[in-house]
């Protein structure tokens, strides 16, 4: 009887005790259980979470999280059951790590973009947050001339998954992708949207001698020089640097060469709308001289309006062969306004009209055969300029210098410097032009000549040249006539050069008279036969 009474009561305390222990719930090592914080120590952190023994957790897993406090909950990570001192350790971070990778798994896959944040810089390359640590090597952190990586730490940004290692519970990301691909997509979407005429925002890529590439957001556009001012600027540095925003026309777009050409003047009326009003033709004009060419010189009269003063227009009396001779860049002229082009952005220009036009009073000043003195300015192949008055060149051409001798060049009649008189021929006041003439200051004396050199006559006279066709040979001061090598009784073997000589004297007969060509034909051989 007293057994079965005690065996009744051990079966009753274990009945107890069965009955306590299953009011705890069961765990095992790697399990996600939640729990309340019910102490905090300088340690550890005391977790209750319904097993009969307590969890701790170390507190510096929550150095990120330094208010937590008794009555918080969440969710830990069972690392190991009762140490030595009869409690359960516990994680909080590998919860979080581990939900987190269940999550990536179940929802992400190698090629998915994710959002992520940038936590900190490791041995090659950087961790990202993105529910659970992934790897970001420095090789795809960006695109080709990124800076210091450092500057993205603590960012959020978007990353593709490129490897996903399960067993080991690893993630590779990367930046480069990604931003490509947001590269891609901004480009796609610009493509569709992009009109010719239309004002966009773009940051200035970069720059160079003929203008800047400006990147639309996907798409890089190109800004010429010409389209940035109305103005002249002689780089495009002196309006834009890399990396400015600026506001910017398109111009014009092909799709399928994906070039884009960019107004920024566009931007702003030009400056040519109205111009003819504004400088009609004959209106005098102040500017300044901005650039210099041989054949002109450019002259800014407000920003974006310039004209050109053409080499021609600079004097009325002075040959002026180059701009540079008369002006600099940076001289403030006044000129008039000759021509208005709205159409090409074209403006003729005059200086010399500024003063009256001395080539108006020339024609009654020096009339035809005029004799008057002037002085030899320049010299020609084929004539040479003479100054008479004030500037007032007139020309002398080769043929006019005298009746008789044949004048090769100037040089031979004329020397820079000298004073001669001449007769005036002809003035051309609207050409500004004058002929002028030293040989007609004496008669013609042709008729003379004819009249002494008859056909059949005999002269003796000089040798002045030889050439491969004859001899010139002077039978009188300035006159000249040929002996044709046909005119001379010459050997097979014998050569020109090597029987004649210059001042050589020679017999000849007059055979041929040109009064027209004033021209003398002359023979040795029928002299000699």
């Amino acid at each position: 009887m007293e057994d079965t009474k005690e065996q009744a009561k051990t079966n009753s305390e274990f009945d107890l005790k069965t009955a306590y222990a299953q009011t705890f719930r069961r765990v095992g090592e790697g399990d996600i259980v939640k729990g309340k914080v019910i102490a905090i120590g300088k340690k550890e952190v005391y977790i209750d979470f319904g097993y009969k023994s307590e969890g701790i957790i170390p507190i510096a897993e929550f150095k990120d999280d330094p208010n937590v406090k008794i009555g918080d909950e969440f969710e830990v990570l069972v690392e190991s059951k009762e140490n030595e001192d009869g409690m359960i350790v516990v994680s909080k971070n590998k919860a979080t790590r581990t939900q987190g990778w269940n999550r990536i798994v179940n929802q992400c896959h190698e090629g998915d973009f994710v959002d992520g944040k940038v936590v900190r810089k490791v041995k090659g390359g950087l961790m990202v947050d993105m529910g659970i640590e992934a790897f970001l090597p420095a090789s795809l952190v960006a695109l080709k001339g990124f800076g210091n990586v450092n500057q993205i730490i603590g960012k959020t940004l978007r990353f593709k998954i490129v490897k996903m290692n399960k067993p080991r519970k690893n993630i590779v990301v990367s930046r480069k992708d990604a931003i490509m691909k947001e590269r891609e997509d901004a480009k796609n979407k610009l493509i569709t949207e992009l009109e010719i005429g239309q004002l966009r925002k773009g940051t200035v890529k970069n720059i160079t001698d003929f203008g800047a590439f400006v990147d639309l957001g996907g798409i890089d556009g190109l800004l010429h020089i010409t389209d940035m001012s109305w103005g002249r600027i002689s780089h495009p540095s002196e309006m834009l640097a890399i990396g400015d925003t600026i506001e910017v026309k398109v111009l014009s777009f092909d799709k399928d060469s994906m070039k884009v050409s960019l107004g920024l003047k566009q931007n702003t009326e030009s400056p040519w709308e109205g111009i003819e009003n504004k400088y009609p033709i004959g209106t005098k004009v102040k500017g300044k001289v901005v650039n210099i060419m041989p054949y002109g010189a450019f002259v800014e009269l407000e920003k974006g309006i310039e004209g050109l003063v053409h080499v021609s227009e600079l004097s009325w009396t002075t040959r002026i062969n180059n701009p540079q001779d008369v002006l600099a860049i940076g001289d403030v002229v006044e000129a008039i306004v000759l021509s208005v082009d709205k159409g090409s952005q074209k403006l003729s220009l005059g200086i010399k009209q500024i003063e009256a036009n001395p080539w108006l009073e020339i024609k009654d000043k020096f009339p035809t055969g005029t004799k008057v003195e002037g002085k030899v300015r320049n010299l020609t192949d084929y004539g040479a300029f003479i100054e008479i008055e004030g500037g007032i060149e007139g020309f002398v051409h080769v043929s006019d210098m005298s009746w008789t001798k044949k004048v090769s060049h100037p040089k031979e009649f004329l020397k820079k410097g000298q004073k001669v008189e001449v007769m005036v021929l002809a003035v051309d006041s609207e050409s500004q032009r004058m002929t002028l003439g030293i040989k007609q200051l004496v008669t013609d004396p042709w008729p003379e000549i004819i009249k002494k050199y008859s056909l059949g006559t005999t002269v003796n006279g000089v040798v002045t040249r030889v050439t491969n066709f004859g001899l010139f040979v002077e039978i009188e001061k300035d006159l000249e006539g040929l002996v044709h090598i046909s005119e001379l009784e010459l050997a097979p073997s014998q050569k020109l050069e090597e029987c004649y000589k210059v001042e050589d004297k020679v017999e000849a007969i007059v055979i041929k008279m040109d009064e027209t060509e004033r021209k003398i034909g002359l023979s040795i051989k029928k002299k000699e036969q």
